[in-house]
């Protein structure tokens, strides 16, 4: 990759401190346990009756329960036949299911496969397909139990896991993620929040976004594990039940989208809670306002607010905003973490600050999972990551997201390509043309909205929307739907031009 300027880090908050410069370029966390195996059997070691694992309405795990029944899946999944390297897919819902599975299949020596719950059939089966998943354990299928079992000789640079991006360029892509990614973040979470590392049991995070997103995963899950505290797992959002378990669970570390801290602040009794406990409350995944900064602020007023900003191929974070930064700077996603380095591959020459933002540590996968052209496209020989994000960095070295050149639309945290849905809606009914736009949204960050052209007939509403319910996930689905009465605007080679369709669309009322 030409022409990267690096960002510089004469003013970055995040010390670079007992790192090291690797073979390959990296900057890496010195003292890094080898693996997760690794990482978990120290703190069993430590504290094995710390509490590890909480399913709000279910069970609760010691240090040591998890090792032990993490070994039993392990043990039945080899008995399943499991070889080292074979990947496994883990679609339960959020809560000790899950982690077993997580930690029992990387004992075996396995890969896990985190599969999106709530992806619609023909998305399911597709990251099956194309992951060559040996084992699927689907959400009504009981854990694997056999004789305990605990793989030997894995190392840092051996595949632990692989996520699925969210499909913006067309199908989705698999993000092989290596041990030292996974321990790498979740150092990283530590050093830039400014975690003690001796804090033990006072640790406790509240997970209330998916565990097959690496924020959940890598960012709460993993990170409260490598430092011996506890992940209180919900395993579908109450806000209600959150502000319950802010105070029975004595939650330290919180952490979920804007939109949720929007709905939160608003739910009655909110003011009457305790929440003394929090000491730290992250966010990020969408566009976030100063004013619901500054009421997270006032709503948690012990806590440290941040935000973070990173991608499926960077097993999460790639810059933190601090708290001191937080509300003048809202609109920055922050600076660097510490084993990362940044660089803007500049669109105009004359203007360094603007461009592509690009990427490379030892938390980015080295390629996508049987992808050669697309790893060409987007990895280059050294390990910079084109993130396909176009940014401005400021003097201090903060970044900004201006512009996405992949299309994808942020709602609630979550990507959606608007590709994706595109070709859901031109395989509906009457549907000629189709072209997917977000749609500012003030809770959400944006919405989903469609703009479609049937030719000489006139698209059922509600039939396009049911065809769109069938093939994609519900998170997906247009809200905003406009039919025209031509064409939609394109150029001369074809390609839409939607920046003409923003300019011009009135969206009305939402569907749902």
């Amino acid at each position: 990759m030409t022409d990267i300027i690096p960002v510089g880090r004469e003013h970055n908050p995040f010390s670079r401190n007992d790192t090291r410069v690797d073979s390959r370029g990296r900057t890496c966390y010195e003292g890094l346990p080898d693996t997760l195996i690794a990482a978990l059997h120290a703190r069993v070691d430590v504290d094995p009756e710390a509490e590890a694992v909480v399913e709000l309405g279910g069970e609760r795990l010691t240090y040591r329960q998890l090792w032990d029944r993490s070994a039993r899946v392990a043990g039945g999944l080899r008995a399943r036949g499991l070889a080292r390297g074979d990947r496994v897919a883990i679609r339960y819902a959020a809560g000790v299911n899950w982690v077993l599975a997580f930690y029992g299949t990387i004992m075996a020596g396995g890969v896990v496969v985190a599969v999106n719950t709530r992806s619609a059939q023909p998305e399911v089966e597709f990251v099956l397909a194309d992951s060559g998943t040996r084992i699927d354990l689907a959400a009504d299928d009981p854990l694997p139990d056999g004789d305990p079992f605990v793989v030997d000789g894995l190392t840092a640079s051996d595949t632990a896991g692989m996520f699925y991006t969210s499909g913006t360029t067309g199908s989705p892509k698999g993000v092989p993620t290596e041990h030292l990614a996974f321990l790498s973040n979740a150092m990283t979470m530590a050093r830039t929040i400014g975690t003690p590392f001796d804090i033990g049991r006072g640790l406790r995070t509240l997970i209330s976004v998916p565990l097959f997103h690496v924020t959940g995963c890598n960012s709460q899950l993993l990170f409260v594990h490598l430092f011996g505290g506890a992940a209180v797992i919900m395993p579908a959002l109450d806000r209600e039940g959150l502000l319950t378990a802010l105070v029975e669970e004595r939650i330290s570390f919180l952490v979920t989208v804007p939109a949720v801290y929007a709905l939160l602040l608003r739910t009655p009794g909110f003011e009457d809670v305790d929440r003394s406990s929090v000491q730290w409350v992250g966010y990020g995944g969408a566009p976030i306002a100063p004013s619901l900064v500054k009421a997270i602020q006032e709503g948690f007023p012990t806590a440290e607010v941040f935000n973070g900003y990173g991608m499926t191929e960077t097993a999460s974070l790639m810059t933190v905003l601090p708290h001191t930064d937080a509300v003048e700077h809202a609109d920055s996603v922050g600076y660097a973490v510490p084993t990362v380095d940044l660089g803007v591959v500049p669109h105009d020459p004359a203007d360094p600050t603007l461009g592509e933002l690009v990427a490379r540590g030892p938390n980015i996968t080295s390629a996508y999972w049987n992808r050669p052209e697309a790893t060409r496209e987007a990895i280059d020989t050294e390990g910079w990551l084109r993130t396909g994000d176009i940014v401005r960095v400021d003097d201090a070295g903060r970044v900004r997201i201006v512009d996405r050149t992949k299309d994808i639309i942020i709602r609630g945290g979550e990507n959606i390509s608007s590709i994706e849905v595109e070709s859901a809606l031109v395989a509906a009914p009457g549907v000629l043309e189709a072209a997917v736009l977000a749609v500012p949204d003030d809770v959400m960050g944006e919405k989903v909205g469609a703009v479609v052209f049937g030719g000489e007939e006139i698209p059922d509403t509600g039939a396009v929307v049911e065809h769109c319910r069938a093939m994609l996930a519900d998170f997906k689905v247009p809200q905003y739907l406009v039919i025209t009465d031509g064409p939609l605007p394109r150029n001369a080679g074809g390609k839409l031009l939607k920046a003409r369709l923003r300019a011009s669309v009135e969206w009305g009322e939402p569907l749902r």
